[in-house]
């Protein structure tokens, strides 16, 4: 068995109309830029993988729109009718930052679609692990509420489309975005068999969630692990947090399978975060990840990717995940590694940063 690499070129043809960074254009606000969530930092990567000839050695598949009924069992009627009606009717947006154009609803579809039969294929053996590059991203969205980009909740609809296929028992969702994972969180927040862990940066995006007090509802205490990083982390810090806490509580919940919500936004030079990875942290934290399912759920691993805007370093980070991820050794050398190594944080900070995370684990139980 191989990989499965998920993609469809509509998805890179949703859009977001008259933005500058995050901000709609008029009054002093200068239209030009768009949205940072564009087609081109997944096109980019999917070229990449394409010219390497890491695309071929992978299985490439593409998969139909989610259906009705499986939206509907994680978002409720009324929004999906609000949303296909405005979609119709030429766009518009529903929440904070999620501008879509004409046929949007049919798009989110199709990345929920590509979310869910990944991770179908895992569950049943035809992949030995999948990625699927989703667009929009997903994890942001609340049942009833879309924001920060995300229309449907990719990860929600697909671990929900296998329950109901009896397909899937215990799901440990990883979420290293940039960004803390609220859509996902409020998904399955009185869920006990669904663990849910986000590594973020403290206070980025949303700022009044991601906290250590929020540890899920009371039908599933416990069920969901937030682990707030303070701004400036880098690649030892990522790991310390990977083999403190993330791997821990991943021995302890003992999932059936994991998902991971796969941002590329903690990237050093991406613009809606302040932290330092680079493309070896992303392969690091995959092998790390890889080895937990290997070890827990007989390898069943999906990737869904979410965020990260910088269409420079991405495909290179995208790259190292898909590398460690199918076993290839294709490499595409990260451009900007020696720069970013020289940028990481000194001793003194590594050691500030790596107390916040053991002092988080212990607050966690971990």
């Amino acid at each position: 068995m191989t990989t499965a690499f998920y993609s469809d070129e509509r998805c890179f043809w949703h859009g977001g109309g008259n933005y500058a960074f995050t901000l709609p254009t008029g009054g002093l606000v200068q239209p030009g830029g768009g949205l940072p969530e564009s087609p081109e930092t997944k096109r980019r990567l999917k070229n990449l993988l394409d010219v390497t000839g890491l695309l071929r050695e992978m299985e490439t598949r593409t998969a139909p729109e989610a259906t009705w009924a499986e939206m509907a069992r994680v978002h409720p009627e009324t929004y999906l009718q609000a949303f296909k009606a405005a979609s119709d009717a030429g766009g518009g947006e529903l929440g904070l930052r999620t501008p879509f154009g004409r046929g949007g609803f049919e798009i989110a579809a199709l990345s929920a679609g590509l979310a869910t039969a990944a991770l179908r294929a895992v569950l049943t053996g035809e992949a030995a692990n999948a990625y699927a590059l989703s667009r929009p991203p997903g994890h942001h969205c609340l049942p009833d509420f879309p924001n920060g980009f995300c229309l449907l909740n990719n990860i929600g609809i697909a671990i929900r489309a296998a329950r109901a296929e009896g397909r899937l028992g215990r799901v440990a969702v990883v979420d290293w975005d940039v960004h803390h994972g609220n859509g996902t969180e409020a998904v399955f927040w009185d869920d006990p068999d669904t663990l849910t862990l986000s590594l973020h940066q403290d206070r980025n995006y949303p700022l009044d969630t991601g906290g250590l007090e929020a540890r899920g509802g009371d039908r599933a205490p416990g069920s969901n692990l937030n682990l707030p990083l303070p701004p400036g982390c880098g690649h030892a810090a990522y790991l310390h947090a990977f083999d403190r806490v993330v791997l821990p509580a991943l021995h302890r919940f003992r999932p059936d399978a994991i998902i991971v919500a796969c941002g590329y936004d903690a990237s050093a030079v991406d613009p809606l975060g302040r932290m330092l990875l680079t493309a070896e942290t992303f392969r690091l934290m995959t092998r790390r990840v890889k080895q937990a399912a290997a070890d827990l759920c007989d390898g069943r691993l999906l990737l869904v990717h979410e965020g990260g805007y910088s269409e420079v370093h991405v495909p290179f980070c995208g790259h190292a995940v898909l590398e460690e991820l199918s076993g290839s050794a294709i490499r595409a050398p990260d451009p900007l590694a020696a720069t970013l190594e020289k940028r990481q944080p000194d001793a003194r900070f590594d050691a500030f940063a790596k107390a916040w995370i053991d002092e988080a684990a212990v607050t966690l139980g971990l």
